[in-house]
């Protein structure tokens, strides 16, 4: 009797053991097929050279974002004057798509409702892949570099990382206080941020930029590097330096120099429309560096520390006005000079809004 109640409950572990073993086949089968679909998406851009190149979801790309006024676009312009390169001005829907997209993976009706209906968060994925790499491949002209600056896509670092495996991702840092400065001088509407207060804007900075912080940290170092708005401003040369290194491609003198790259063949692409155009045309200057002192009211300053208790974290002294941000390299406080002289104007070669 104890013989046959061992055989019997061998016999009951083996068929056990081949259920179990048979599951995770099929879900292995199933991760199988569903990377191959993915792998499968790909979309062949024509440049106007006909040099044609084919990307996918492996192709080398990069990823500009901080939060607005934080000088994204300064950087996305000197990367684009590098022919490796090609950036292009904001799409603003990828960053809508992506808010899609976490909205449907959070458990709840809508995630419930699309698995039964057959809509898994696989497919949701590759889709939404997809359409990304559609948007970011066409935006303009091919390059062996893709490149996206959207500044809020920075919230979904962890997500691309994922979707596209050798993404990088470059997340601008500036000092909260110019970045605030900018958005109300400017009247730059941004989804949430009240304009018309300091302290309302200077408090969701705080939550965008702590968010996108946490986001690169946890991507890494080796796909994630953070620059300084200021650092970029007062030493470009070595600023950018490090920025090529870190995405592999090798260094180029022409983005020190992308104002004299904006409207050629393969150069900077940018448009009537887009609010720091009449900035990015100049070279790299110090004109808006510190602009912000004198302007935000006496009790938002003195609360600085506990509004923005970011500033301090990234190495910026909440009670400094204006703060010691560093020495300008000689050739930037010439590119000044220049400036304050109004040798600039916008160029005729800019993008009309009938052309976007």
């Amino acid at each position: 009797m104890r013989l046959s109640i061992r055989r019997g409950t061998t016999l009951l572990l083996c068929v056990f053991g081949l259920y179990i073993a048979g599951v995770t086949l099929h879900k292995v089968l199933v991760c199988k097929n569903s990377m191959a679909r993915s792998r499968k998406v790909s979309v062949l851009v024509k440049g106007s050279n006909k040099t044609q190149y084919r990307y996918n979801h492996l192709s080398a790309m990069v990823f500009v974002g901080g939060v607005p006024r934080s000088g994204t676009t300064l950087m996305r312009a000197m990367m684009d004057a590098h022919p490796h390169i090609r950036c292009g001005e904001e799409t603003r829907v990828i960053p809508r798509l992506l808010g899609l997209r976490h909205g449907w993976k959070r458990q709840g009706e809508d995630r419930q409702s699309l698995e039964d209906e057959g809509v898994t968060q696989e497919t949701l994925d590759t889709a939404t892949m997809a359409f990304l790499l559609e948007i970011i491949a066409r935006h303009g002209e091919p390059a062996p570099v893709l490149c996206n600056k959207d500044p809020f896509t920075l919230k979904s670092s962890i997500y691309l990382s994922n979707i596209f495996p050798n993404s990088k991702f470059i997340l601008m840092l500036r000092d909260g206080r110019a970045s605030v400065h900018s958005m109300i001088s400017r009247r730059v509407t941004i989804g949430g941020f009240d304009i018309s207060s300091y302290r309302d804007c200077l408090t969701k900075w705080n939550h965008a930029i702590e968010s996108m912080l946490f986001q690169c940290t946890m991507v890494g170092p080796t796909r994630c590097l953070t620059v300084r708005y200021e650092s970029l401003v007062l030493q470009p040369r070595t600023t950018m330096v490090r920025v090529l290194q870190f995405l592999g491609v090798p260094w180029h003198e022409g983005v020190l120099h992308h104002e004299l790259a904006i409207g050629q063949p393969g150069g900077v692409s940018l448009s009537r429309t887009e609010r720091s155009t009449d900035q990015v045309i100049k070279p790299v200057n110090l004109e808006a560096l510190t602009r912000w002192v004198g302007h935000i009211p006496a009790d938002v300053l003195d609360d600085m520390e506990n509004i923005a208790p970011m500033l301090k974290k990234l190495g910026y002294d909440p009670r400094a006005n204006p703060p010691d941000y560093g020495q300008p390299d000689p050739e930037v406080i010439n590119n000044t000079k220049r400036v304050l002289r109004g040798e600039f104007r916008l160029p005729a070669n800019l993008k009309r809004p009938s052309e976007e």
